[in-house]
This record gives structure tokens, sequence and C-alpha cells, in this order.
């Protein structure tokens, strides 16, 4: 069993761990889990982009999630943020299509354009 401290420092060390890592990153991929998201398939989703950049053994690129963006009828959505770079929203994103945005967008640099939204 792990004392009280043994807990704090493997957090602390968890913390450093994830800074260094976002402070790295070239890309955040978001993906929006609220309800609809959600029920949509955002999770498969989110697990074919985890398994694609670890398969490809993509290092700079960070995947984090969000609630609901208010564009349920585009669900599963992501979002794709570079640094001096527009952020590209991705709608109706089923686990096939995030492979390719990851394949095309973050390895070759290429916008999805058929699965682009417009958020605006």
């Amino acid at each position: 069993m792990k004392t009280l401290a043994d807990l704090r420092a493997i957090k602390e060390k968890a913390k450093a761990e994830m800074a260094t890592r976002e402070k790295n990153a070239r890309f955040r991929i978001t993906v929006a889990m609220g309800t609809c998201g959600i029920a949509a398939g955002a999770r498969d989703t989110m697990s074919a982009i985890i398994d694609e950049l670890n398969k490809r053994n993509i290092q700079d690129a960070i995947v984090t999630q969000t609630g609901c963006l208010g564009y349920c009828d585009q669900e599963p959505l992501i979002q794709i943020a570079q640094a001096d770079k527009q952020t590209i929203s991705y709608g109706k994103v089923s686990p096939e299509v995030a492979r390719k945005i990851i394949a095309e967008h973050i390895v070759n640099g290429k916008v999805v354009a058929d699965y682009v939204f417009n958020l605006s």
C-alpha cells in the first residue's frame, strides 16, 4: 500500500510530465464529449485518434476533451489547434474519418476539407 506522501509524489510527477508534453505539443486535438457527442460515437472516435497517434508514434500531439460545442447535428466533433494557425473543426468524425484526419492533417499538413465544419 502506498502512503499519502507516495501518492502525492506520483501525482506531482504526472503533473510535471503532462506540463512538459503540453509545452512540446505542436497539435492539440480536442474531442467534444457532451452527451450528444457520446451518443453519436465520440468515445470510439477519441479511441481511434489515440490509437492512430500511437501506431504512428506521434509524440507532438495531445488529445483533450471538452463538453458540448452546441452543434449536435455535427457530432462527433473534433478540433485541431496548432500554434499560429487557425483552429480547424471537423464534424461527423467516425473512427475511420478520425484515422484519415490523423494521416492527412497531422502527418501531411493537409486539411481534410470534406469534413471541415465552420463553427461561425
